[in-house]
């Protein structure tokens, strides 16, 4: 457990110094509004197209990875919307918050997965990035456009990440190959992505709003962090993944939730501080929720 928390360190060390030169200096919130807009629309991108077209994709060892993200991600956009039958729910609060449920920290990801996995487990994660993104943020436009009146279609050809997985998809199962000067430009690009990324997910932490819907709230969360872990577990041994696609996978499932989720909502009208009380919430959960389900699933080889 001590290990694994301190692998994930530096990254929750980052997010801590977002918060803190945010509220503490004269880098307050205007800046970090534009750099959430840089790492959303450019620097993420590019690391997510370069990360996919760099490893070529093998079918027969990535059928049996792909079905576990696949059926994680579906349990976690399933229960995400059921919760809007829930008693009390808020309509408005549902449609901005459910996309918490289901969507992940790349960031995070990356950065945990480079250090628990090595360069294989970044390949890894990558496949699941490029057939994963594009689903969850189809999942989590859907209620934000129903709710705000909005065109769905126009949406998701507007997002950013959606574009970025699939054309990187496509270049990648053509067989394509970068020139080498667009690969390190593409790399330095992403290298930014990381840090600032982490950084304005500690700049934009705030909890106030989630008193307007702590029940939903609570499924919400608990979604993310303790029902798609057990899931993964299943499928890691249920399907027979390899050690590093297990750890992969099983660390994929327990990340905190997306920072980007907030940028979202906001930009399509949504409730946006409840969203940013979520993703602070899961970000603090996140910081159990790693080191737990890798120790289960160390404790289960």
């Amino acid at each position: 457990m001590t290990e694994h928390a301190l692998l994930l360190l530096p990254d929750f060390v980052l997010i801590v110094l977002g918060f803190l030169i945010c509220r503490q200096t004269p880098l307050d919130r205007p800046l970090w509004d534009a750099v959430e807009r840089l790492v959303y629309y450019l620097l993420f991108p590019a690391l997510l197209f370069g990360a996919i077209v760099r490893h070529p994709l093998q079918p027969a060892t990535a059928l049996p990875l792909a079905a576990s993200a696949w059926i994680i991600t579906g349990t976690g956009i399933a229960l995400a919307y059921a919760l809007r039958r829930w008693p009390g729910v808020d309509p408005s609060l549902h449609a901005s918050g459910a996309q918490v449920a289901f969507r992940f920290n790349s960031y995070v990801a990356l950065a945990a997965v480079e250090r628990v996995a090595g360069a294989p487990g970044l390949a890894s994660l990558a496949l699941v990035i490029a057939i994963v993104v594009p689903v969850c943020n189809i999942a989590a436009v859907w209620p934000l456009a129903r709710h705000g009146g909005q065109h769905y279609g126009r949406e998701l050809a507007k997002n950013p990440l959606i574009l970025a997985t699939g054309s990187g998809l496509v270049f990648n199962l053509l067989g394509l190959q970068l020139p080498d000067l667009v690969t390190t430009t593409l790399t330095r690009i992403g290298g930014a992505a990381l840090p600032l990324g982490l950084m304005a997910v500690g700049a934009g932490l705030r909890l106030g709003a989630l008193r307007d819907g702590p029940q939903l709230a609570t499924g919400l969360l608990l979604t993310r962090h303790a029902v798609l872990p057990l899931v993964a577990l299943a499928c890691a041994f249920g399907l027979g993944l390899p050690p590093v696609q297990q750890t992969v996978i099983v660390l994929f499932s327990a990340l905190p939730t997306a920072a980007s989720s907030y940028v979202l909502a906001v930009r399509m009208g949504g409730h946006g501080p409840y969203v940013a009380g979520l993703v602070t919430l899961s970000t603090l959960l996140g910081m159990l929720s790693l080191p737990l389900a890798l120790v289960a699933l160390g404790a289960l080889r």
